[in-house]
């Protein structure tokens, strides 16, 4: 959890973000939640009583203090897909809980953020399209289950191939790289899929799962990029779509680097490039 917190120093501190460009925000209203997550579920969080099973599948002690930050990280969320429809581009310093089903968490995510953020979306614009583009190491399992047969929204992922086909959820497109994948290849790969991907579907907002546990010394990521290759990706990712006039919403996704601030120094990193190109096309 210190990443988050450590990432904000970073970009507040070497002068990327200023003060009055980070925006606090609240915990998401019930009802926001109830548009994806099952209200026994919602219950269950909320007064910490989670069975032997479920527990396990989450991976984090429940409580009151979870039920709030997981609540909160939804609403940054959602505000940030209404800053990128209004700015071009916008980040939330957390983000990407992709691995969260409508009524159990997995693998450390309590709440579908992407997935609520969605359907807020589309409650207030009916016919907005949507495309998920999730290069979190892991696939968006939870959001790829939400979202499914939704003709609005499209879900590409890239990931590690390791589920066999009995515990894996299709998204719109999965591309799968071998383990301990290297930059060149995984690059490559990225760009000629996620162009396919465009190909069928032209989205009016992207929410970007960036993902910081690609980084070859990453403890779970199982991936072999280095730090310029995660450069490249985020460039060349967000010069697609700003180029292109496509509004972006930027969230951080899973990172557990084997040094602790190296996760945060990641997620800096895209942060600081964001801008950079945010600062760059609203200047053309």
């Amino acid at each position: 959890m210190a990443k988050f917190r450590e990432s904000k120093d970073m970009l507040l501190q070497g002068g990327i973000l200023r003060p009055e460009e980070v925006v606090e925000v609240g915990q998401a209203a019930q009802h926001v939640l109830q548009s994806v997550h099952d209200p026994a579920y919602l219950s269950r969080i909320y007064r910490g009583h989670l069975d032997t099973k479920e527990q396990m599948q989450l991976g984090l002690p429940v409580s009151r203090k979870l039920y709030q930050r997981s609540a909160t990280e939804v609403e940054a969320t959602r505000q940030t897909c209404y800053a990128a429809l209004a700015e071009g581009v916008a980040v939330c310093l957390a983000g990407g809980t992709h691995h969260a089903f409508s009524n159990h968490g997995e693998g450390y995510n309590v709440f579908n953020d992407v997935a609520v953020a969605i359907r807020d979306l589309q409650m207030r614009r009916p016919g907005i399209r949507v495309m998920v583009v999730d290069t979190d190491a892991h696939q968006g399992n939870g959001t790829a289950a939400i979202l499914a047969d939704d003709p609005r929204v499209y879900t590409y992922s890239i990931h590690v191939g390791r589920f066999s086909k009995e515990e894996r959820v299709g998204s719109s497109m999965d591309v799968e790289t071998v383990r301990y994948v290297e930059g060149g290849m995984y690059l490559k790969q990225l760009f000629s899929t996620l162009a396919a991907a465009l190909d069928v579907f032209s989205p009016d907002l992207v929410i970007w799962v960036a993902g910081a546990d690609n980084h070859q010394n990453d403890r779970f990521g199982e991936m072999y990029l280095s730090v310029q290759d995660l450069a490249r990706r985020d460039e060349v990712l967000l010069r697609a779509f700003l180029g292109n006039q496509v509004p972006v919403a930027v969230l951080y996704g899973g990172g557990f680097n084997r040094q602790s601030e190296f996760t945060a120094k990641i997620h800096r990193n895209t942060v600081k490039i964001a801008k950079q190109l945010a600062t760059e096309y609203r200047g053309l």
